[in-house]
């Protein structure tokens, strides 16, 4: 394989994994612009768009302002080598410390733990380059905030269905949208149903599904599978007049291919558990003493 071609390949690989990263990141606590939309509620009870917008609108406030929280999550996934991973994960302006406490279930041996360890310690004399790291994933999130404004015009909603507390809308491609960049492709490619807190007007759950094969360049660049998925939930820390939005759930299975037959798969399951609130000006060696706990 030349040069030229490795490129294009790495390049499309990117490219879906970024795309599949948005879908994940679509409509969680994520800035929203754009849309203009009032706080207000909606003027019709059974205006699917209104409802939405309200609820952008409403993510877009909360997330200016954002507090930090020390959590558990357990994940499987490409990362952690498809084995089950227990860490403790503490938010800061940098990015996220994590300390891993068990994996399969079973915690890890004193060798481990002396290799964890070793690994914060070299974040905390080296936090310039844990936050270079994390600024990866930072802007990978401000392009999934991007890929947001697409929601009111690269989807069509349908009617309201109430289930408890709960306000039920489906979403599907709208076909008169042209997508303008291959993310816009993956993104534009998927169904499936969101659930909103009818009380906070605030994104609870979302859920969506490829219903078919998406060819990018007519097949010869990549195809993303029928059947990729993904799901996220995300729920109030408290019952204060004001709770903090989290996600909680993370749920996501991407499988595809490039040219050359080459693999695209993002397959990742994560609960996050155990919300405590800390100071918004943690440094990285606190956070790092918080996580070591």
């Amino acid at each position: 394989m030349t040069e030229i071609r490795k490129t294009e390949v790495q390049g499309v690989a990117k490219i879906c994994w970024a795309a599949a990263g948005s879908m994940l990141y679509l409509m969680l606590a994520l800035p929203f612009s754009g849309v203009g939309a009032s706080t207000a509620a909606p003027q019709e009870a059974g205006s699917a768009k209104q409802i939405v917008a309200a609820m952008l609108a409403n993510e877009d406030v909360a997330a200016q302002h954002r507090d930090h929280y020390a959590y558990l999550s357990k994940e499987r996934s490409d990362r952690t080598g498809g084995h089950l991973w227990t860490e403790k994960l503490v938010e800061t302006n940098a990015g996220k410390v994590r300390m891993l406490l068990e994996e399969d279930g079973t915690p890890l041996s004193p060798e481990r733990i002396a290799q964890e360890r070793g690994r914060l310690a070299g974040v905390v004399a080296d936090p310039a380059a844990f936050q270079r790291k994390e600024q990866a994933l930072k802007d990978d999130e401000a392009h999934a905030r991007t890929m947001l404004t697409l929601l009111p015009k690269a989807f069509l909603f349908g009617d309201v269905r109430e289930k408890g507390e709960e306000l039920l809308i489906d979403f599907r491609p709208n076909p008169e949208y042209e997508p303008q960049s291959l993310e816009e492709r993956v993104l534009h490619g998927m169904s499936g149903t969101m659930m909103i807190d009818a009380k906070a007007m605030r994104l609870h759950h979302i859920e969506g599904r490829m219903p078919t094969d998406m060819s990018i360049g007519f097949g010869l660049l990549a195809t993303i599978h029928a059947g990729s998925s993904f799901a996220t939930s995300r729920d109030p820390t408290s019952n204060s007049a004001t709770p903090e939005w989290k996600t909680t759930l993370i749920d996501s299975a991407i499988d595809g291919k490039a040219v050359l037959f080459k693999v695209i798969a993002r397959n990742e399951h994560a609960e996050h558990s155990e919300f405590v609130r800390v100071a918004n000006d943690l440094s990285v060696a606190q956070a790092v003493a918080i996580a070591e706990q």
